[in-house]
């Protein structure tokens, strides 16, 4: 989720002088935690997902959130993992951040953070392994909730049979990611999926 204009996450020094106490030009903002931090001009707030999130921030969200999650511990540390309420989509995960030292000097939490920003900027996906799992598992729910009335009398493991079949059978419309949510099929193809599988119980319905 952008909260900054584009930004060169190669040159850190530039990079921290722009975001450096971003936050203080939020519209219509307040953080709570600026009152707990004497340098809390010296930090800054980024903003990873939100409820409306697809799968690619998701996966990227944990995968910077494993990366950065040294830089939280201690006593005074240069890294908070935040989550702020928003009137629009309820609320935002993100991280706060402290760029400059008290001496002036990067933290190597920033660096961190530039490199992995950097890495996005080259390519979207921080961890493709993730990415796939996760829109496997969400095309799997998304077949669940097609079949919804019929949860109680399906077999378990038979979201994954139909994904199996789709692939095996040509149907890759039915398996391919949409939207960034994941895979999705109809009732009725995946009733169809079901018939061919030995899998359909009497009390389910299809074409």
């Amino acid at each position: 989720m952008a909260t900054m204009t584009r930004t060169d996450w190669s040159d850190v020094e530039v990079a921290a002088k722009e975001l450096a106490g971003n936050w203080l030009k939020f519209e219509c903002f307040c953080w709570h935690r600026r009152h707990d931090l004497p340098d809390a001009a010296n930090w800054l707030i980024y903003y990873t997902s939100s409820p409306q999130s697809g799968l690619s921030e998701e996966s990227n969200q944990k995968v910077m959130t494993d990366r950065l999650a040294k830089y939280a511990e201690g006593d005074n540390p240069d890294l908070a993992f935040e989550e702020h309420s928003h009137w629009v989509v309820s609320r935002l995960n993100g991280v706060s951040l402290r760029v400059f030292r008290e001496d002036g000097t990067i933290t190597d939490a920033f660096q961190e953070f530039c490199r992995i920003l950097e890495a996005i900027d080259a390519y979207p996906i921080l961890d493709e392994q993730d990415y796939s799992d996760r829109e496997y598992e969400a095309t799997l729910d998304n077949y669940r909730n097609e079949m919804w009335q019929s949860r109680g009398e399906l077999p378990d493991g038979w979201a994954g049979e139909v994904y199996d079949w789709f692939r095996d059978n040509g149907h890759d419309s039915f398996t391919e990611s949409r939207d960034d949510q994941g895979g999705w099929a109809p009732r009725e193809a995946i009733t169809n999926a079901l018939r061919h599988l030995g899998r359909l119980p009497t009390v389910v319905t299809g074409p």
